[in-house]
C-alpha cells in the first residue's frame, strides 16, 4: 500500500514537473516571439512628429527582422506602407537616454533624445509579409558564433567576449543581433590563445575549423569577418563568410562604419539561414 502510494505522488510529481516545463517553454517561445515584432529608434523628444519618423524607421527594421529578409532594406514597395507606418503599431513607450540627468533647460526638454521602442500588431505585419511575397521567420533561428578580425593601420586584433580593446566592436556587434533578432557568441581571448588563432589570414582558415570553433563558445553556425580601414574611402573594407548546409557564401561592403558593416553582416547572416538567398 505505502509503495503505491509513493508510487502515486512520484507519478503526480512528474506530471506536475513536465506541465510547469512545458508552461515555461510556452511563456519563453512567446516571450521570444513578441520580441520579434518589437523593433527601436532614436528620436528628439516626444512630439508626435518626431514619434511618426520613428515609426517609419521601426516598421522596416521589423519586416527584416521578423523574415530575416534583409533585402526589404531600402525596398521601393514599402513607401506606401511607410506612408501610415502608425497602422501597424501596437504599442509603443520612450526610455530617456538621459534618465538621471537633470533638465535644465529648452535643450534639455524638447530636445531631449529617447528610444522609440515599438510593439507592431503581429497580424498585420505578418499579412504586409505576405504581401511583399515573404513569411515569418518563427522557426528556430541558429546562434551565431562570430570571428571579426579589425585591421586599422598597424593596429589588428579579433574581436572578443572580454577584452577591453574589443568594447566598441563588441557592443555594436550585440545591437546589431538585437535589431536583426539574432543570438550571437564571441570567442573569448583565452579560446583565441588555446586555438592558435591570431587573426592573420582570418578569412583564409576552412570552414570546418571555424564551425568547430563556434560549436566550442555554444554557436551552431560560424560567421567570419575582416574589416580593414580605408583612408581613401573614410570607411571600413569588410569581407564576409559562412557556410551554410554544406554551400559556402561570401560578401563584401565597402566604405562603411563598422556599425553598418556589422548590421548588414549580421542581417546577411540571417537572410541565408531564412532561405532568403544570398546578400547583394
Amino acid at each position: 500500500m505505502l509503495r503505491t502510494q509513493c508510487a502515486c505522488v512520484a507519478e503526480a510529481i512528474m506530471i506536475r514537473t513536465s506541465i510547469l516545463a512545458a508552461l515555461m517553454c510556452f511563456t519563453v517561445t512567446m516571450a521570444a516571439a513578441a520580441d520579434l515584432y518589437r523593433a527601436q529608434a532614436v528620436v528628439t523628444g516626444q512630439g508626435e512628429a518626431n514619434r511618426i519618423i520613428g515609426f517609419v524607421s521601426c516598421l522596416e527594421d521589423v519586416l527584416i527582422k521578423v523574415s530575416g529578409a534583409l533585402k526589404l532594406a531600402g525596398d521601393p514597395r514599402l513607401a506606401v506602407y511607410k506612408s501610415r507606418a502608425g497602422d501597424f503599431v501596437r504599442a509603443y513607450r520612450y526610455h530617456d537616454q538621459m534618465s538621471g540627468t537633470p533638465t535644465r533647460d529648452e535643450q534639455g526638454t524638447r530636445d531631449r533624445p529617447y528610444d522609440l521602442i515599438v510593439d507592431f500588431d503581429e497580424k498585420k505585419i505578418d499579412g504586409l509579409l505576405k504581401a511583399l511575397g515573404l513569411t515569418p521567420w518563427l522557426s528556430h533561428r541558429p546562434i551565431l558564433g562570430v570571428f571579426v578580425e579589425m585591421e586599422q593601420g598597424p593596429t589588428k586584433y579579433i574581436v572578443t567576449a572580454d577584452a577591453e580593446r574589443s568594447a566598441a566592436p563588441r557592443d555594436s556587434l550585440l545591437a546589431a543581433a538585437a535589431r536583426r533578432g539574432m543570438t550571437i557568441v564571441l570567442p573569448s581571448g583565452a579560446a583565441l590563445a588555446k586555438s592558435g588563432i591570431d587573426g592573420a589570414g582570418l578569412t583564409a582558415v576552412p570552414p570546418s575549423t571555424w564551425a568547430s570553433r563556434a560549436a566550442e563558445q555554444g554557436g551552431e553556425v560560424a560567421l567570419v569577418g575582416r574589416l580593414v580601414w580605408d583612408d581613401q574611402e573614410l570607411g571600413w573594407a569588410t569581407e564576409w563568410q559562412l557556410e551554410w548546409q554544406g554551400r559556402p557564401h561570401r560578401w563584401q561592403l565597402r566604405g562603411v562604419t563598422f556599425d553598418e558593416a556589422f548590421r548588414r553582416a549580421i542581417g546577411g547572416a540571417a537572410q541565408i539561414l531564412s532561405n532568403n538567398g544570398d546578400p547583394a
